[in-house]
């Protein structure tokens, strides 16, 4: 952070002159992407982290500055999928439901054996199943936003990326109140995990009601009330931060509580506009860079098998359960291979895990940073391309 001020003319991403070029970059080779081939603009910004990490600049979630702004970036996107997701469909629409708790479950299941059977330690194998249950809101999102996908499969991956987000940041702080409370003092640890948790779920109702109330009086589609909306996100961050409750399940629940008490449909700039784009740009470039060169080797074995594990169960359970719900296998397919993204969140959920159990963090974070980074650029392509293969999505010829 002091070099931001006292050395803004260094090439180093942590200064002024760094990250701006750095910004610079994602946004150019995004852009092109997009033009040139119709692929995500977030993997122009995915592969500049990559970058970074290669040459040993990345972020290792330290940053204070750059932590504040990944927060935020989160926030806003995890308000979102939240808002998005219609909890009255799944009281319609059982199937899917079953199909959510269905492919959690088998997730969370096969990564955990899967790291058993593999040497991993089992505090540490149980945090990577339970964080292998999230799919990437942020990223889902930011797809189906670009390429414009309507449809039931496009539905039905925002709910269960949404419902999957939702299980991960309960179980994952379930979990690590779990061990705190099995220490010889876990009666100094119960009243922080209770009122952590009970915290985080009234301010996400108490954001979500005041947005609603903003929402009956203004027109959210015009600039002043994204930006009423964005200062009210941002300002429950800095609660939540201050009272230590979660930053990420407060706007996640704020966004199911706003969508569920109001029964009109929400309309609103996707990402609040250009200020939430700049903060999901920042994100990306951050999460991907976040791996280390060297101990992606040794990590990238298991890694590897993990994300294949993972991948099976949710592809399974959607096969699965396809008929009962009532998609077709061309869409229980494409649905099954656009539940792959992790990214943002699962960097997060890790890093704040590591925090509170550092014993764990040594094997944690290099096998969870090893699969992000196997994940991160080609999950958004494998989404998008699951989309067109279900007819959800325009599909383009590149440029020429």
């Amino acid at each position: 952070m002091d070099s931001l001020v006292t050395a803004p003319w260094a090439l180093r991403p942590d200064t002024l002159l760094g990250a701006t070029l750095v910004l610079i970059l994602a946004a150019l080779l995004g852009e092109g992407l997009w033009r040139l081939l119709h692929w995500p603009r977030l993997m122009g910004y995915i592969a500049v982290g990559a970058v970074l990490a290669l040459f040993g600049a990345g972020a290792d979630g330290s940053e204070t500055a750059l932590r504040l702004v990944v927060d935020m970036a989160l926030a806003l996107l995890l308000f979102e999928a939240g808002a998005r997701l219609n909890l009255r469909w799944l009281v319609r629409n059982p199937a899917l439901l079953a199909t959510s708790v269905l492919e959690s479950l088998l997730t969370a299941l096969a990564v955990y054996l899967a790291a058993l059977w593999l040497d991993v330690a089992q505090p540490v194998a149980a945090a990577l199943a339970l964080i292998a249950v999230s799919v990437s809101p942020a990223v889902v999102q930011r797809v189906i936003a670009e390429s414009d996908a309507a449809g039931q499969v496009t539905e039905r991956l925002s709910t269960l990326s949404a419902l999957n987000t939702l299980y991960a940041l309960l179980l994952l702080k379930a979990y690590s109140g779990g061990l705190r409370l099995s220490d010889p003092g876990w009666q100094d640890a119960l009243a922080p995990v209770l009122l952590g948790l009970a915290g985080s779920i009234v301010l996400g109702a108490l954001l979500g009601s005041a947005l609603g109330l903003i929402a009956r009086r203004l027109d959210l589609r015009q600039d002043n009330a994204v930006a009423l909306l964005l200062g009210c996100v941002l300002l429950a961050l800095a609660l939540a931060k201050t009272l230590q409750l979660s930053t990420l399940l407060v706007p996640l629940l704020a966004g199911i509580w706003l969508r569920n008490r109001h029964p009109r449909p929400w309309v609103w700039r996707r990402q609040f506009g250009s200020a939430g784009g700049v903060l999901a740009l920042v994100l990306f470039v951050a999460a991907a860079s976040a791996w280390s060169p060297a101990a992606l080797p040794d990590a990238m074995g298991v890694a590897a098998a993990l994300l294949l594990a993972r991948a099976l169960a949710k592809l399974g359970a959607v096969a699965l359960l396809a008929p009962a719900s009532g998609l077709s296998w061309r869409q229980a397919g494409a649905l099954g291979a656009s539940l792959l993204p992790m990214s943002g969140t699962a960097w997060l959920l890790a890093l704040d895990f590591a925090a509170l159990h550092p014993v764990s963090a040594s094997q944690l974070m290099p096998l969870l940073l090893s699969m992000l980074a196997l994940i991160e650029l080609p999950a958004p392509l494998v989404l998008l391309y699951g989309l067109r293969l279900a007819h959800e999505a325009e599909a383009h010829e590149p440029a020429r």
